[in-house]
Formats: structure tokens, sequence, C-alpha cells
């Protein structure tokens, strides 16, 4: 196994990662953004106005994106599974 397949392998592992790991961030960032500019304009200064509705909302996006990532990682899975063979010589 060269130095070029160890980087070509762990570079497509972080693209998954990111992948997979951007609808709960992007849903986050907009949901915190949102209730932030909210607060700032009401002068409401809560902490659970702000952590509430932002773990309701990740749930809720991770509970409708989970097909789309167990599809992504059992794709991920099997193309490395199966280069292991090729890997190995």
């Amino acid at each position: 196994m060269t130095p070029e397949t160890i980087t070509t392998i762990m570079s497509e592992a972080i693209k998954v990662t990111l992948l997979v790991g951007s609808p709960m961030l992007l849903v986050g960032l907009f949901v915190g953004l949102s209730i932030s500019v909210f607060s700032a304009v009401t002068q409401i200064q809560e902490m659970t106005l702000t952590f509430v509705p932002k773990i309701v909302v990740v749930f809720l996006a991770l509970l409708f994106s989970l097909p789309w990532i167990i599809e992504k990682l059992t794709t991920f899975t099997i193309n490395l599974f199966s280069s292991i063979p090729l890997l190995v010589r």
C-alpha cells in the first residue's frame, strides 16, 4: 500500500464525513443565526431560547436526512471493503 492510496482513502473519508455532517450543521447554523437575530431585536436574553429550538431542529434534520446518510456511509464502506484485495498486494 503506497502513501498515495492511503492519502486517497483518507481524503475520501474526510469528504464523506463532511458531506454526512453538513445537513445538521447547516440547519443548526441557520436556526442559531435566526434565533440570535430575534434575540437581538427583542432584547430577550434567555439561554433556553437558543438551546432548545436548535436541539429540536437538528434532531429533525437528522431524522429526515438519516436514509441519505445511511446510503452514503454504506456506499463508502462497501467501496472501501471491496478495494481491500487491491490494496493488499
